[in-house]
C-alpha cells in the first residue's frame, strides 16, 4: 500500500477542536487596542481614555483589569515589543497600517510578557483584524506571532530592556542628572508594576495586621498582592487612602500642626490634602479644573475630613489671609511616576518640560505670597527632571525671592538618607527602597517666607 504524504500538521488538533478565546475575551482584547490606539496616535493619558471608554462598563471585572493591563504593559514595555517585530518584519508598517502595528503589538506583549497561550494571542489577533477591515494582513500577524511563539523568548531574553524602553531624551536627561548608574537602576525599576501603597489615618499596626501590609519607614503601608481596591477592609470606612509613599513625604515636611491655617495649591485628588486635615489642620484645597475637585470632595467624603475647597487658578488667587503652611504639587511630566503609568514616557517631550517649567516659576511665586512671614512653604513635583526641581528653587531664590530653604533630616523622611541633596532637598528616584519595591521619583523643597 502506498504511504500517504508526511502532513506537517497531521498531529494538530483540527481548528474545531482548539480551544476558543471567550466573547469576553476577545472584547477586552479590543478595548486595549482601543486604548493603546488612544496613548499612541491621539496622545491621550491612558487613564482618561479607560474611564471614558463607553465598551469597559459592560465588560465584567476580570476582563476590565485584563485590558487595563493589556495596554499599560504594552505600553511599558514598548521599546522591547517594537524592536522584536522589527526583527520579524521587513519593513516598517506605513501609518495607513497603524492598527495591524498595534493588534501585532498586543500580540506579542501576551506571548513574551504575560504568559498568554499561543492560541489564544495568536487566533484573537487574526479576529481583531479581520474586525478592523485589516483581514489581508491575517497571514502576516499570524507568521509573525508563530515566530513569536517559538523563538520569541530568546530574543526577548538577549534585549537590553532599560534601554529599549526609556525613550531617547529621558535617559539622556537621567544619565546627564545622576550619572549613567543611577540611570540604568531608574530605567530597571520602571519595568515592574508599582505596589499598593496606602496613609492611614490612625492605628498603622492593626491596619498592617488586617490588610496583611508591611509598614515602611515613615509608617506607609504597603500591599504586594490585593484585590479590587474598594473591596479591601477600611476603604469604606475611609480608614485609608491611596498614596505612593514617596508622594507622602512632602505633606510630612509641611509638619502642619492641629488648627494651623494651610493651603494645598494644585491639590486634587487630595491625598496631600487628607494628611494635612487628619494632622488638624484647617485646609483650604485649591485646584483649576472643577472636575477634579469633585473627585477630591469625594475622597474628603469618604475620609470624613473636613476641608473648604475652592475651584481657581492658584497663580491668580488671593487668599483672604496667609497662611502658616503652603503645599504647592505644581503640574509636571510625572516622569517620577512611570512604574504606575508607562503612558507618560509616550505622551510627554521635551518641550512639554518649557511650559510647564514657566507654569510651575508662576505658581511658585504665588505661593509665596501666600505664605505669612515665617511660614513654611513645600514645592514638590513627581518629575525626575531637574529643570522641575533643583533649577526652578534655584531661580526662585536668585531672583531675591523672601524665602530660605529648611533643610531636611533623614528621620523626616524614614531614614532614607540617599534621598537628601547636597542642598537639604528631597529627591527620591524609583530605584530607593528597592527591595521593598520602589519608591516614585519625587522631588520637593522646604522653605521659609523671610
Amino acid at each position: 500500500m502506498t504511504q500517504p504524504p508526511a502532513n506537517r500538521r497531521r498531529n494538530r488538533p483540527a481548528p474545531q477542536d482548539r480551544p476558543r478565546p471567550s466573547d469576553s475575551g476577545l472584547r477586552a482584547r479590543a478595548a486595549a487596542l482601543d486604548l493603546l490606539g488612544d496613548v499612541l496616535r491621539r496622545h491621550r493619558p491612558l487613564d482618561d481614555a479607560f474611564n471614558a471608554h463607553q465598551g469597559l462598563p459592560r465588560l465584567e471585572r476580570r476582563d476590565r483589569a485584563f485590558a487595563r493591563n493589556l495596554a499599560a504593559t504594552t505600553l511599558r514595555r514598548l521599546g522591547q515589543i517594537d524592536g522584536l517585530l522589527a526583527a520579524c518584519l521587513k519593513k516598517p508598517f506605513a501609518a495607513r497600517d497603524a492598527a495591524t502595528e498595534d493588534i501585532l503589538r498586543l500580540g506579542a506583549c501576551q506571548l513574551l510578557f504575560l504568559g498568554t497561550p499561543p492560541h489564544a494571542a495568536v487566533d484573537t489577533a487574526v479576529t481583531l483584524l479581520r474586525g478592523r477591515k485589516r483581514g489581508g494582513h491575517a497571514a502576516l500577524v499570524n507568521a509573525v506571532l508563530r515566530r513569536l511563539t517559538r523563538e520569541g523568548a530568546a530574543m526577548r531574553d538577549g534585549q537590553d530592556a532599560a534601554r529599549l524602553n526609556t525613550p531617547d531624551w529621558l535617559w539622556a536627561a537621567w544619565d546627564a542628572a545622576y550619572g549613567e548608574a543611577a540611570c540604568r537602576r531608574i530605567a530597571e525599576a520602571h519595568l515592574a508594576e508599582a505596589p499598593l501603597d496606602l496613609s492611614v489615618k490612625d492605628g498603622t499596626e492593626s491596619w498592617a495586621e488586617r490588610l496583611g501590609a508591611e509598614i515602611l519607614p515613615g509608617g506607609t503601608l504597603r500591599l504586594t498582592a490585593h484585590g479590587p481596591i474598594p473591596e479591601l477592609p477600611g476603604y469604606k470606612d475611609g480608614a485609608w487612602w491611596v498614596q505612593d509613599a514617596a508622594a507622602a513625604l512632602p505633606a510630612k515636611l509641611l509638619a502642619v500642626q492641629p488648627g494651623e491655617t494651610a493651603f494645598d495649591l494644585c491639590a486634587a485628588p487630595g491625598g496631600k490634602t487628607a494628611q494635612m486635615a487628619a494632622a488638624g489642620a484647617e485646609v483650604t484645597a485649591l485646584d483649576s479644573a472643577e472636575p477634579r475637585l469633585v473627585r477630591l470632595r469625594e475622597n474628603m467624603a469618604r475620609l470624613e475630613l473636613s476641608v473648604r475647597t475652592v475651584a481657581a487658578d492658584a497663580a491668580e488667587w488671593t487668599p483672604p489671609q496667609p497662611a502658616g503652611a503652603v503645599l504647592l504639587d505644581a503640574p509636571c511630566s510625572a516622569t517620577g511616576t512611570l512604574r504606575r503609568h508607562p503612558d507618560a514616557a509616550r505622551l510627554k517631550t521635551p518641550d512639554d518640560i518649557a511650559a510647564l517649567t514657566a507654569l510651575q516659576d508662576r505658581l511658585l511665586a504665588a505661593a509665596v505670597k501666600m505664605a505669612k512671614p515665617g511660614g513654611r512653604i513645600v514645592y514638590c513635583t513627581c518629575s525626575l527632571q531637574p529643570e522641575e526641581g533643583p533649577e526652578r528653587i534655584a531661580g526662585l531664590i536668585g531672583g531675591g525671592a523672601p524665602v530660605e530653604r529648611m533643610p531636611i533630616a533623614p528621620d523626616e523622611i524614614g531614614g532614607l538618607a540617599e534621598a537628601i541633596t547636597a542642598d537639604g532637598d528631597l529627591r527620591t528616584l524609583p530605584c530607593h527602597w528597592g527591595d521593598r519595591g520602589g519608591v516614585d521619583g519625587f522631588f520637593a523643597c522646604r522653605l521659609r517666607r523671610v
